[in-house]
């Protein structure tokens, strides 16, 4: 994408008045702190389920799906397209691996035509948001959940490509054969020169 959708869908919760000064501060901080790189985010991600504790998990889906499609949808790179047209050529499984929510990355890969996703998902019982994380997909939670659904879908990493923008992805990145870095952040565009991976431009949506 050509937006952090973190940003967008914290401008989103303040405008609409679910979420105070002090959340937006913390959230703010530690959305510049992911983009310089930094994978230390256990603390932020719980601190961000636990907003919304007890929160209706249908209208939650709603809410999203609608921001999705308003605010999000239309900022896919043309490289990112070309590129998902490549895989889709060679016959590739396309899998999507996001920090975002379930619901984020259910809209995301309807709109790029993955056949899966591997995402951060909020707790949910009984119809209501619990307020916990029920599975991490961020830093090093992100090339486990990758590593776990290639381990059960029959394939191996050492023969996947990876594109990413955060290097916070580092270990996925180290994890697969083939990665790519793409428009990345100043720590991961140092890595990635030292390292000889290709950097990429996919041009502005």
């Amino acid at each position: 994408l050509g937006v952090n959708s973190g940003h967008l869908w914290l401008r989103k919760e303040w405008r609409d008045g679910r979420i105070g000064v002090g959340t937006a501060a913390r959230a703010v901080y530690w959305l510049g702190r992911y983009a310089l790189g930094d994978d230390r985010l256990d603390d932020a991600m719980a601190q961000a389920a636990a907003v919304y504790a007890d929160d209706d998990a249908d209208a939650m889906a709603q809410r999203v799906d609608a921001w999705f499609a308003a605010e999000v949808a239309h900022t896919v790179r043309p490289g990112a397209q070309q590129a998902i047209a490549q895989h889709r050529a060679q016959e590739d499984t396309l899998v999507l691996a996001t920090t975002s929510s379930q619901w984020v990355a259910s809209q995301a890969q309807d709109l790029l035509g993955f056949d899966d996703a591997v995402s951060t998902r909020l707790g949910v019982q009984a119809g209501r948001l619990t307020g916990t994380l029920e599975v991490p997909c961020h830093g090093p939670h992100k090339c486990v959940q990758a590593r776990a659904w290639a381990r059960t879908h029959g394939h191996d990493l050492a023969d996947a490509w990876f594109y990413t923008d955060s290097y916070s992805d580092l270990p996925l990145l180290e994890a697969v054969g083939r990665p790519v870095v793409v428009h990345p952040d100043r720590r991961l565009r140092r890595e990635a020169e030292r390292r000889g991976w290709p950097v990429v431009d996919w041009g502005t949506a």
